[in-house]
């Protein structure tokens, strides 16, 4: 028994075995297209997580989607105002199962210093948070790291998660309708 890219395989002489849905998982966690929906000073730590300095592309992440319906992963990194805000649930209906979201920086994650009847206090109060990255803004490292989280949680997620009536009711308290059939 051993692992290869944290799966666990039954190794033998001309044959590897493992299941269906870890290598599935592993394949996802390992080609993740993320889609950067970034506004403000968040947005250039995460243009710096891309860099020669921290470099992004080994998580398997070189690929950015600028188009919703080509990414699994959404990155929302800065301030979000309440005009914004259904721009924004409308980019995460347009993206297909299975997929999640990243908030990045304190205004994505609560409105930050910003307590203003413009602001979003919170980009959960719209579209359903997987992973929060902290901070004003959050440094390169502390974004990888959240990116790090986004990938275990794929690889231990069941296949059918997204079919589930729990997941179903979570996008129903959103009012998002759910398109995973």
């Amino acid at each position: 028994m051993g692992k290869i890219n944290d799966v666990d395989v039954i190794n033998g002489e001309g044959f590897q075995l493992s299941t269906l849905d870890k290598v599935i998982a592993s394949a996802r966690a390992n080609s993740v297209w993320p889609l950067p929906f970034a506004t403000s000073c968040c947005g250039i730590e995460y243009m710096a997580s891309m860099g020669s300095n921290y470099d992004l592309a080994r998580f398997g992440m070189e690929r950015m989607s600028f188009s919703p319906r080509q990414a699994d992963l959404l990155i929302v990194a800065g301030t979000i105002s309440k005009k914004l805000g259904p721009v924004l649930k409308q980019v995460y209906e347009q993206m297909s199962e299975p997929k999640w979201v990243l908030s990045v920086g304190a205004c994505a994650c609560s409105g930050g210093i910003f307590d203003t009847y413009s602001v979003l206090q919170g980009i959960d109060r719209i579209i359903p948070v997987d992973v929060y990255v902290p901070g004003c803004p959050p440094r390169p490292e502390q974004i990888i790291d959240g990116i790090m989280n986004i990938h275990k949680l794929v690889k231990t997620e069941s296949l059918r998660r997204r079919y589930s009536d729990e997941y179903k009711h979570l996008l129903e308290s959103y009012n998002i309708e759910s398109n995973a059939e």
